[in-house]
């Protein structure tokens, strides 16, 4: 067997101690997979001291295809290695679950993890957990589904009458709190977590016993990709080989459970980022305002400013830990770069990307991939991204808490659980996902649960009332797992006086974001309705400023004192009604587990 990649990147960089000696026990027909998976990490790090290209990429993907052909031809016990069962829940998305799928596919063509067998890629098998609400999505993320089956990745779909079948199989009436009642509820728009919940069920009974296997959870809106920032932009690759860097992850180390991040989109609520991207729209309207119109276009040379992963989008990130670098950061034109436009032409094209940031866009502070050698990346963990995390079986254990809320922030509430518990053993790395909220030219998200489009009015009163409960809920969890470590408190009183607390400082750190964004926003206006402004004396920006205008109205309906999410944070009548949900869901939480253990018990035994 030829190993062409291997031998030219020997030659290439024999200069290096290291290298030259991987070159002797090459030359010595010492074990080739052993110089392959030495030589690596040593590639991957010549790799990113340049810029990345197709043809870097290219002959780093014919290195991988090498390293699995030579272990399918010789002694390596190719079960020894683990199998990729990839769950994605997903709700009316069919164009989101087409690019995802598309993705893992390409994946696996690249870096051929695992090899192929009679057609089929023998280590990547995808499970569909479906909560659709209308007929037509459904048929086609079936024929989706099926069309992948067909060129060689496995997709399962489990739909909702499979759902159906298999919870109706067993006594499920003390897991209602995890799985839903399927016999009362609707059986469409569950929620995510009582959908990944389901799918749980659903993949142990898709392990076995003669292969090892890992159960990874994404987000129908997610690609195995990382995008890298450049003076024009980004661009997006495929530039890591997730399932090699999780095996030998798992393999190497007592690690169970593992999450990543993302890069791209925040993986946060447009609940809390209005004040960030005000900001931003701010400095940017400034700054363009002092540039002449017909001027090319100034807004390409400069690197994004927020490579870090540092939730510098985030309005409250000091909650999380984080600490402010800068007041704003500078936005990006995406117009390309190759064809001579102006600055009326970027401020227009801005314009039309605003109310992105409804479905969850934030033009300005969006995720970029840094490099790092993955082993040097893994650290302690305290937070589940419940669309980038992966574990072994035995951690079935861990549903996702509290998911007959529907809130958000149940993720990174389990994280803290997990956390108390598993230790060191729970460990998060830098292997994050592209994220993409929105789809194509529409600039909207095919599905999200509380945000609702009508017409030129967008509302997310119930993504907000969500995120705002659900940091009431994460908090909690975070006092409550910090005072009773390793085990959630079922004291009534104990709980009770905690979430109360945590109500009232969040409703008061939201109330004052609150007042920061009107602050900003009426900013916003006077840097707008300035006479001198040039965009005010032209026929050419007409809806640009509609644009804007309807930009200011959507965030003023949504952040008004009298919005329907402020109104229901100071009702009392709603907010005895969340509370109280949140006491008793918290307070059954144990029981739940037991009850929870007790079924994949008997499911395992069965």
């Amino acid at each position: 067997m030829t190993h062409i990649m291997l031998n030219e990147f020997l030659d290439r960089y024999s200069s290096n101690d290291k290298i030259r000696a991987l070159k002797k026990s090459f030359d010595s027909n010492h074990n080739i997979l052993e110089i392959y998976e030495s030589s690596i990490p040593l590639v991957e790090e010549y790799m990113w001291k340049d810029s990345i290209n197709d043809a870097v990429l290219a002959n780093y993907q014919a290195l991988f295809q090498e390293y699995e052909a030579h272990i399918q031809t010789c002694d390596y016990d190719n079960k020894l290695r683990y199998k990729f069962i990839i769950s994605i829940p997903v709700a009316d998305r069919p164009q989101h679950l087409n690019i995802c799928l598309q993705s893992i596919f390409n994946l696996c063509e690249k870096y051929k993890y695992g090899g192929m067998k009679n057609g089929v890629y023998n280590k990547v098998c995808v499970l569909i957990s479906d909560d659709s609400q209308h007929t037509n999505n459904i048929n086609k993320h079936i024929e989706i589904t099926n069309t992948f089956t067909q060129q060689g990745l496995e997709c399962i779909y489990f739909g909702q009458n499979q759902q159906k079948e298999l919870l109706l199989s067993f006594d499920y009436k003390n897991v209602k709190n995890i799985i839903g009642d399927i016999k009362n509820d609707r059986s469409f728009h569950k929620g995510a977590s009582i959908t990944r919940n389901i799918s749980y069920l659903k993949l142990q009974q898709l392990q076995s016993e003669n292969e090892p296997c890992l159960f990874y959870f994404i987000d129908s809106d997610q690609e195995f990709k990382i995008n890298i920032a450049t003076p024009n932009g980004s661009e997006n690759h495929y530039a890591i080989n997730y399932f090699y860097q999780l095996n030998k992850i798992f393999t190497q180390s007592d690690i169970s459970m593992l999450t990543g991040k993302v890069v791209g989109d925040p993986p946060v609520s447009p609940a809390v980022m209005a004040g960030t991207f005000l900001d931003d729209v701010n400095y940017f309207i400034t700054k363009i305002s002092a540039l002449p119109p017909q001027q090319a276009c100034h807004f390409h040379s400069h690197l994004n400013a927020n490579p870090e992963n540092n939730a510098a989008y985030h309005d409250m990130a000091e909650l999380f830990g984080f600490k402010k670098i800068t007041e704003h950061y500078d936005y990006q034109c995406t117009i390309n770069n190759d064809n001579t436009h102006s600055n009326i032409d970027c401020l227009s094209n801005f314009s039309n990307q605003l109310n992105q940031f409804f479905d969850g866009e934030h033009q300005t502070r969006k995720n970029f991939y840094q490099h790092e050698n993955i082993a040097n990346s893994i650290k302690p963990a305290r937070t589940i991204y419940t669309g980038n995390y992966i574990f072994k079986p035995e951690n079935l254990k861990y549903f996702i808490p509290f998911a007959n809320l529907k809130l958000r922030m149940a993720g990174p509430a389990l994280g803290r659980i997990i956390k108390s518990e598993l230790g060191d053993n729970f460990a998060s790395t830098n292997l994050p996902m592209l994220h993409n909220r929105t789809i194509g030219t529409s600039g909207q998200s095919e599905f999200r649960t509380g945000v609702n489009h009508h017409h030129s009015s967008i509302d997310l009163s119930g993504e907000f009332i969500r995120q705002f409960f659900g940091d009431v809920m994460l908090f909690s969890i975070i006092s409550l797992t910090e005072k009773n470590t390793p085990k959630i408190s079922s004291c009534l009183e104990t709980i009770e006086k905690t979430v109360n607390e945590n109500f009232y400082s969040l409703k008061e750190k939201y109330i004052d974001k609150r007042g920061d964004i009107f602050d900003k926003i009426t900013t916003l206006k006077n840097l707008l309705e300035k006479k001198e402004a040039w965009w005010n004396h032209s026929e050419n920006t007409s809806q640009t400023l509609t644009n804007f205008n309807n930009f200011i109205y959507n965030i003023e309906f949504n952040f008004s004192e009298n919005s329907l999410t402020y109104k229901t944070i100071n009702s009392k009548k709603d907010i005895n009604l969340n509370l109280n949900k949140i006491i008793k869901a918290i307070s059954q939480y144990n029981n739940d587990r037991s009850h929870w253990q007790a079924l994949l018990n008997k499911e395992i035994t069965r």
